[in-house]
């Protein structure tokens, strides 16, 4: 199987010799775009669906930081790693918040270069045999409605773990257009914002009724680890923010 990525560095020379090497190194990895702005990666993302962001975080438009912020918060199934220069090193630290995979300093060196991809594609073979197993063992009969089903009981029950669409799709020979078409087609909405009410909802019902876990606890319990993050998406959800809304639940 092969992995689709998505390459961002405004210098032509630097983008061209990145592909390459990308190529040359894993050729189970498959540049499907580059880009040589955030916005432009951005559409890019948008229209490939890609497993895999690597991005340069000086850029024009909309730097690299912006970019992974954004595709954190709309596409949080993707992989991001980070070029930058000796003197962006601590600027690029600060986008930990975004589950970054990776720094690669400039000009990028082959070993560390493929270490990374490696790395990445050993994650998610691992993270494809896991969903084979669970899918292959029910999928007798491929009903739209029981896939659709299917899919839905898996983000019931896995809602804490990171679900990745993409690979649950090709686990049962689909495409994650196609799942997520049909699970609309059911249900009404995506699989991806099932996934976000499911985990707001179990959010919520903890800060109503277990005021010994703080919001970094309740964070971790529903699936996000880096507590800004969960903050972010609950407001975006609620309206307000998890500490908020506890307060407000309290004086009922």
């Amino acid at each position: 199987m092969s992995y689709r990525v998505i390459v961002a560095e405004d210098e032509p020379l630097l983008l061209n010799n990145l592909i390459y090497k990308i190529h040359s190194l894993t050729p189970e990895f498959e540049v499907v775009g580059s880009a040589q702005t955030g916005i432009q990666a951005y559409e890019l993302l948008e229209k490939h669906e890609p497993d895999l962001l690597i991005t340069d975080i000086r850029m024009p438009a909309m730097d690299g930081l912006e970019l992974i912020r954004k595709v954190h918060d709309s596409h949080p199934e993707v992989d991001c790693v980070i070029l930058s220069g000796y003197s962006d090193f601590s600027y690029a630290q600060t986008a930990i918040h975004y589950n970054v995979k990776e720094y690669l300093l400039k000009p990028v060196e082959d070993e560390k270069l493929s270490h990374t991809l490696t790395e990445l594609k050993n994650k998610y073979l691992v993270r494809e045999d896991e969903y084979s197993r669970i899918f292959n063992q029910e999928l007798t009969v491929r009903q739209p409605c029981e896939i659709a089903a299917l899919v839905r009981e898996y983000i019931n029950t896995h809602y804490r773990e990171d679900i990745n669409l993409k690979s649950l799709a090709a686990s049962m020979n689909y495409s994650g257009s196609y799942i997520t078409k049909l699970f609309c087609q059911q249900y009404d909405y995506s699989p991806q914002k099932y996934l976000i009410m499911i985990r707001m909802n179990k959010a919520q019902h903890l800060l109503r009724n277990n005021q010994g876990l703080n919001i970094r606890q309740i964070g971790e319990a529903v699936g996000y680890f880096e507590q800004c993050y969960f903050s972010r998406a609950f407001k975006k959800f609620s309206g307000v923010s998890p500490a908020e809304y506890r307060d407000k639940e309290s004086v009922r």
